[in-house]
């Protein structure tokens, strides 16, 4: 420095103080890059937190639902009844079971409002119904169907002692569909080569890009129809004598009618709403909902793996190839 000149002294002391400033902008830029990312890990901590405090809360509701006057126990079955859905085996279930035991409840009422679904879900509610009513029988349960009780859903309104709806009702349908699209034609025009490859000589069987074979038709109308007499037996079971067969041949077909309708077939003992069950029919106007829901952060679950599982299986072929009683 001693062979510097004045005139070089000054701007050595502006570059140094420069640096000084670059250097502390810096550092004040990475203080706030690291209190911004304390705030977002916080503001993440707070929000699942949040979520796992409403879905311990909702469990905690339901499991501790109770009431201390004499009531009639209501379940709800809204919706397609499917696995992931609000209508899924598991939360009916669950709901039946706890409007059973609890202690107070002297009858349990199904609330249907659904066109059906998967046929597994619906003969697992259904047995489940059977197992309940044998370990409760001092508790009657009672179907009430209000706009639709079709297909699956009537499937398990039959296993009820008594089942009634609205004179408009849909109720009925009781038939199994599986649906697709043949696209074989549409993918020649366009000069689409599908590859497929299998190990098995059946494994891509009714895929949508390639002719139905005889015998593959044959097999899915026998496993369709194999599932349609379980449903049969089932409402034969659940309904007995007071299914009027001989006089509606057609009961069994798919068909679907009005309440008013239905009635006359024997398909429901009688005209009323789930207010009118409970206090005609139990005679009981308090009603708890014993219904069991998904918590917010299950729904998010649910909703993020439903996305990905309805990619796969679009890639795959597998949409749309499920039997459904609806």
């Amino acid at each position: 420095m001693e062979n510097q000149s004045p005139s070089q002294r000054p701007s050595s002391d502006k570059e140094w103080k420069l640096i000084e400033k670059l250097l502390g902008q810096a550092q004040e830029e990475h203080r706030k890059s690291r209190r911004w990312g304390i705030f977002f890990k916080a503001l993440t901590f707070v929000y699942l937190f949040a979520l796992l405090s409403m879905m311990v809360a909702g469990r905690t509701a339901s499991t501790g639902l109770s009431a201390v006057e004499d009531h009639v126990a209501v379940v709800v079955v809204n919706g397609v009844i499917a696995p992931d859905q609000d209508a899924s085996a598991d939360l009916i279930v669950t709901g039946l079971a706890r409007a059973f035991e609890a202690e107070n409840s002297k009858a349990v009422l199904l609330k249907i409002n659904s066109p059906g679904g998967s046929p597994v879900q619906s003969n697992q509610v259904y047995n489940a119904i059977k197992r309940l009513r044998a370990e409760h029988p001092d508790k009657k349960l009672y179907a009430a169907i209000t706009d639709v009780g079709a297909s699956g859903a009537y499937y398990i309104a039959s296993a009820a002692d008594e089942i009634y709806a609205d004179p408009a009702s849909i109720v009925g349908s009781i038939g199994v569909i599986m649906a697709g699209f043949g696209l074989e034609e549409a993918a020649d025009k366009l000069g689409v080569e599908r590859r497929v490859l299998t190990a098995g000589s059946n494994k891509a069987i009714m895929d949508p890009f390639s002719p139905v074979r005889p015998s593959d038709r044959e097999h899915m109308k026998a496993m369709l129809n194999e599932i349609h007499q379980q449903f049969i037996t089932a409402v034969r079971n659940g309904r007995g004598e007071r299914l009027k067969e001989a006089e509606n041949p057609e009961i069994f077909t798919g068909l679907f009618w009005t309440g008013e309708r239905a009635e006359t077939m024997g398909l429901v003992d009688g005209l009323k709403s789930p207010g009118d069950v409970a206090r005609d029919v139990v005679g009981i106007e308090d009603m708890v909902n014993y219904s069991v829901g998904r918590s917010p952060f299950e729904e998010f679950v649910r909703r993020f793996g439903v996305s990905i599982g309805e990619g796969v299986a679009s890639q795959i072929g597998l949409d749309g190839m499920v039997p459904s009683i609806r």
